[in-house]
This record gives structure tokens, sequence and C-alpha cells, in this order.
């Protein structure tokens, strides 16, 4: 995570970053500012320190005034100063006097050293970290030092902020369970209680809704098992009628009608069990074992008279962990819903064992029937939803390809439904695979 990103996502980095960046630059502001006073002042008082010209005059001994001259300050190259008299005398002669200004600056005494260090601190760029610009660093410490006490202040400011939102994540990723830690009575605490009494109120009608959702299954599953026990009472007593008879016995016509619709609701009984038992994943449906899929798959496309396809190249024993028995009935349902929809068409479905590659096998079942639009190759792996117009269709009850699908995850597989090459439908069933069988 670069530190740009770092900062775009935590909001303590972005109030600790803004404040000390506040405070260095007002630090630097105000030791900028005192500089450039403190060489405002130098510079008065070096002007005010330049007495102005002064006119001497230059007697002999006996009080007589041999000429007049300007005393002028001067300052040599060591930064000692003195005072510079020239004069022109009556008689044309030149008279060169000069006196330093104070009489121990001429033996290198404590003024002479002053005076040099102030020289050379006119010359020296670094002048303004040196004394008694010190004042700068005095800053920019204090700076420094507010910096660091400001952010473990910003920290203990966001880390509840931190907790909330890890929470809300957690909470979002499906643990209902997650509450956030709470306390004070500011802004931050009150968002907090909020969240919190939200998802307790969120958890208890998951709950109720989970309860309710069981409840409905344990019902769903114990009807159907006792409406199988009347169906297959109607079933035996259909087949004691008497034959057809003047005596006013039931038709063969009839008889046949009533035993198709009794096996359609027996189907659609068996149908929805095993639907309401493959929802509960705690139910046991069988023990898992290795399954060979060629046996399997040329069984079943021999019993409705479908084609059937075996990899190329000969291939061994395909093996897939899973139960026999729901296995069989997914390609059944496969194959039985491609005898449906293509039952129009003289030619037979196709099931073709695709050759095992990457762990994993695919089962194609394909018809020439109406084919599948886009927008509906998701929904017909719901209960109970059959594509528009073939609500009537004999022996369709909607719950075959949902079935298909809930094995399939039940396994670790997954079943999707595209086009076919040629026109038609094609099903694909994805399974894991296994080389050899687990022991």
């Amino acid at each position: 995570m670069g530190w740009g990103t770092l900062v775009a996502r935590k909001l303590y980095l972005r109030i600790w970053l803004t404040v000390a960046a506040s405070v260095l630059a007002l630090s630097l502001l105000l030791g900028w500012a005192w500089h450039a006073a403190e060489q405002w002042h130098e510079q008065e008082r070096e002007r005010l320190s330049q007495p102005p010209p002064r006119e001497v005059a230059v007697r002999a001994t006996d009080g007589q005034e041999l000429g007049t001259a300007e005393a002028q300050l001067q300052r040599d190259a060591q930064g000692r100063r003195s005072i510079a008299i020239e004069a022109v005398l009556h008689d044309g002669q030149l008279l060169r006097l000069q006196l330093p200004l104070y009489p121990r600056a001429l033996d290198g005494g404590p003024q002479g050293a002053g005076d040099a260090r102030r020289a050379a601190r006119r010359g020296d760029p670094f002048n303004w970290l040196r004394p008694p610009y010190g004042f700068v660093w005095t800053l920019v410490l204090a700076g420094l030092g507010v910096m660091a006490a400001l952010f473990p202040v910003a920290r203990r400011l966001t880390r509840r902020l931190v907790a909330l939102q890890a929470g809300v994540q957690r909470w979002g990723e499906g643990d209902l369970s997650v509450r956030v830690p709470g306390g004070g009575s500011d802004e931050v605490a009150d968002l907090t209680r909020h969240f919190n009494t939200a998802a307790d109120r969120i958890q208890m009608l998951m709950d109720k809704q989970t309860a309710l959702l069981q409840s409905q299954k344990s019902l769903l599953a114990n009807a159907s098992h006792e409406l199988r026990s009347p169906l297959a009472r109607i079933r035996m007593a259909l087949e004691l009628l008497p034959s057809a008879s003047a005596n006013g016995a039931l038709s063969a016509r009839t008889r046949a009608e009533l035993t198709r619709n009794v096996t359609e609701l027996d189907a659609l009984v068996e149908e929805i069990l095993l639907a309401s038992r493959l929802e509960a994943r705690e139910a046991d449906l069988g023990t898992v074992e290795p399954v060979e899929l060629l046996a399997l798959l040329a069984e079943e496309s021999a019993r409705v008279g479908a084609r059937f396809e075996p990899p190329p190249g000969g291939a061994g024993a395909v093996l897939v962990p899973g139960v026999p028995r729901l296995l069989r009935r997914a390609v059944r349902n496969l194959l039985e819903n491609a005898v449906r929809y293509g039952r129009a068409t003289a030619e037979p479905p196709l099931v073709q064992l695709a050759a095992p590659a990457g762990g994993w096998v695919e089962i194609l079942v394909g018809d020439r029937g109406p084919g599948v639009p886009p927008a509906q190759r998701e929904h017909i792996f719901q209960p109970f939803y059959r594509l528009p117009g073939a609500s009537e269709r004999q022996g369709s009850v909607g719950l075959g390809l949902a079935l298909v699908r809930q094995i399939a995850e039940r396994h670790g597989g997954t079943v999707q439904c595209q086009d076919r090459p040629g026109g038609g439908a094609q099903f694909v069933l994805r399974l894991p695979w296994t080389e050899t069988a687990p022991a």
C-alpha cells in the first residue's frame, strides 16, 4: 500500500498531517518575520551609529588657527572604527590624522573582537541560524513538539472510527453478531449506538426469518413424506380395479389417465422431498463414494434412447466423488428435460462426456428443441419456474433443473445452460474429478 493510498484511507493521518503542516508553516513564517525584523533593526542601528561629519579646527600650540577640516567616522577591513581627519593648512600643507574611536580597539581588545564578530556575521549566509537568531530554532522545535503531541491525540480521536469501520465491514460480510464497543457522548459514540441498535433489530428479524424458513422446510418435508402413503394406496387400488366391462367399471382410457396423474403426483412429491432435503445442509443424503461416469451415462442414455459419446481417445474409467443416487438423478433430469423439449424433432438427445482436465470433468446434454433465451437461462434453475408457453407440457413440474443445480452444488460443481451448435439447448454439468478412487 502506497503512502498516498494510506493517507487517503486513514482519517487520523489526514488530521495529523493537516495540523502538523499548519504548525510547521506558521513556525517558518514567524521565524522569517522575526529574522527580517532583526535585519531591519540592525540596519537602523548601523545608520544611527554613524554620526554626521563635524568641522574641526587645527591650531598651533600658541592657539593660532592653522586650518580647518571635517572629522569622519571610518571602519577598516577588520571592523574597527576610527576618526579620520584630513586638513589643508593655510600654507598649503596637507595634514592627515586617524584616531581610533576607542583606544582599546587598537590592541585587539574586547571591543575590536566584537566588531570583528559583527562583520563576520554580516557576510555569513547562515547568520540567522546563530544567536541571537536562535529563536528560529526555538519555533521549529516547538512546532516539532506540537506535531509529536498531536499524533496520539488524533489517533485517539479516530480509534473509535476505525473500530466502527471494522465492525461495519465484518457485519456487511455476513457476521451479524458483530457489535462495536461504545463509549463517550460525542457524535462517534452516538453513531456507534445507532449501529448496534440497527444490528440487533436486523439480527432479530433474520433469526425469525430463519426459524420460519426452517419451519416451512420441515412442514414441506413432513407433508411430502405423508403424501406418499395415500398415493401408494391409490396406485394399488387402480391396479386392483377390474378391466373395462359393461357393469360400469372404469374404462381403460380413464384408468390410464388416473395412472398418469398419480405418477406425476408421485414424481412431484418425490422431487419436493428431495429438494427440501438438499436445502437442509445437515441432511444425510447418502455415502460419498467414487462414481464411474461412463457406465452411469451409458445406462441413462440407453434408458431414454439418447445418443452417448464417450471421451475421445478411448479414456479409461472416469471417477468423480459423490452420492451415486444423486448424480444419477441429476443426469436423468437433464435427459428427461432434453427428451421433453426435443420431442418435436426426430433427432434424439446427445450426451457427451468431455475428457477430464484441470481437476474437472464436464457432462454435456443437448437437444434440438427451441432453445432457451439468454435472459431465461438463470431463471430456469429456480424451483417451479417454467419457460413461457411450457406450463402445460406433460410431465413438467418445474423442479427438475432446480434439483440438478442443487445436486451439482452439493458435490462442489456447477451447471449452466448454453446454445447448442446447430440449434437447440445444451446443459453443461461440471463436477470435480479424481484420477483414482479416494481411500
